[in-house]
């Protein structure tokens, strides 16, 4: 049956004395189930570096958090790294997680990262932040498993500043730039702001922004000289206090009642589908999930949750209270061709779109808008 432990509302250092003192006493298949606020993904990751053990781990949710049910694999092989399966944590939270357990590696330490989509996002994101300081190996690439292993080289040393995070686009081939960045601006809270330095002023990735966001960011050059511009992008709050999907739907005009989306497919100028990509798919929905009881900051995970239990083939039905682009951004940043996206309605306090993957056969090309955009 395994032992139990409540870890809701503990602070950082009261889940790391519980969790390594249970452990600790664990042997191979013995089974912890955790109820926890949310995934206390540093804790594991450390506890495998420093005890050189592997643990699995499964999770579900609900409104009030989630629960985990930890196995103890046993001792890790001569010089192997433990695996960080991320894919059970939120999209939102796994950046954070992923630098924090880099930072925390001495030289030598490393581990597999396990993620459901190819993760260079964060390898660019290491190398404008950390340098060249680690060590990057695709173990496994493809699908909904792809294994990458990483191992610290030298000390590193995180940015100590008021953003989030930065990208040297001088240093990411151009096809890789604007889907690395848009990715992680999906990623950081609202009032956070993260900084890309360029060669000169990306305008093109501004109005890429202009047209995805609307009004829900604040576009500041910082730092200007030849060869060198640094362009802060912060998220902003909206004034109601709700999330800033509301606003950043401003730019965002109703083209797309009715018209089915697939990750990748073609849009035109005016961000209608294509010729040939208007049309229903064969999908089985298999639930309705009402968003709009949540609080704002839950309501990407429950929805990704969702999405992630899916199999091919298969739908849900998201009923937000207002117009969830942003959302859509994210998930053709994140998942490949399968993803399906097709407004339903469109009304104040009630939006409802069928969110699934397609079944086997079905194929999208790559979206010309982000293969390869210029600065």
């Amino acid at each position: 049956m395994g032992t139990e432990i409540d870890l809701t509302g503990a602070s950082r250092d009261a889940i790391r004395d519980r969790l390594y003192e249970q452990f600790d006493g664990g042997e191979v298949g013995d089974t912890f189930h955790l109820i926890a606020d949310q995934v206390p993904g540093f804790t594991l990751l450390r506890y495998q570096i420093e005890c050189n053990i592997q643990l699995s781990w499964d999770v579900t949710r609900d409104a009030d958090g989630v629960r985990m049910a930890v196995v103890v694999e046993g001792d890790l092989a001569a010089a192997a790294l433990p695996d960080f399966d991320v894919r059970v944590m939120p999209p939102q939270r796994r950046h954070e997680v992923l630098l924090e357990g880099f930072d925390e590696l001495a030289p030598g330490e490393g581990f597999v990262l396990v993620n459901d989509h190819d993760p260079k996002p964060l390898y660019h994101e290491l190398r404008s932040t950390r340098g060249e300081t680690f060590e990057w190996e695709y173990l496994d690439e493809g699908g909904r498993e792809w294994r990458v292993a990483i191992e610290k080289t030298e000390e590193s040393t995180a940015p100590d500043d008021d953003v989030i995070t930065r990208y040297d686009v001088r240093q990411i081939p151009k096809p890789e730039r604007h889907p690395s960045i848009h990715h992680r601006y999906g990623m950081i809270p609202e009032g956070e702001a993260m900084e890309i330095v360029a060669p000169h002023e990306p305008r093109p990735l501004k109005q890429e922004f202009q047209q995805r966001y609307g009004d829900a960011f604040e576009w500041r050059i910082v730092e200007q000289e030849p060869g060198r511009v640094a362009v802060q992008i912060t998220k902003r709050v909206d004034v109601d206090g709700e999330d800033a999907e509301a606003s950043s739907c401003a730019g965002e005009n109703a083209h797309h009642e009715g018209h089915t989306h697939h990750a990748g497919e073609e849009v035109d100028g005016d961000g209608e589908a294509a010729s040939g990509t208007d049309k229903d798919l064969d999908v089985e929905v298999s639930q309705e999930l009402d968003v709009r009881e949540y609080p704002p900051v839950r309501r990407h995970e429950l929805i990704f949750q969702a999405y992630d239990d899916l199999e091919q083939g298969e739908a849900f039905v998201l009923v937000n209270d207002h117009d969830p682009k942003p959302l859509y951004h994210q998930f053709t940043a994140e998942e490949g061709p399968e993803f399906h996206w097709q407004y339903r309605q469109k009304e104040s306090g009630e939006f409802r779109v069928l969110v699934g993957k397609v079944a086997e056969g079905e194929e999208a090309a790559l979206d010309p808008a982000e293969e390869g955009a210029p600065f």
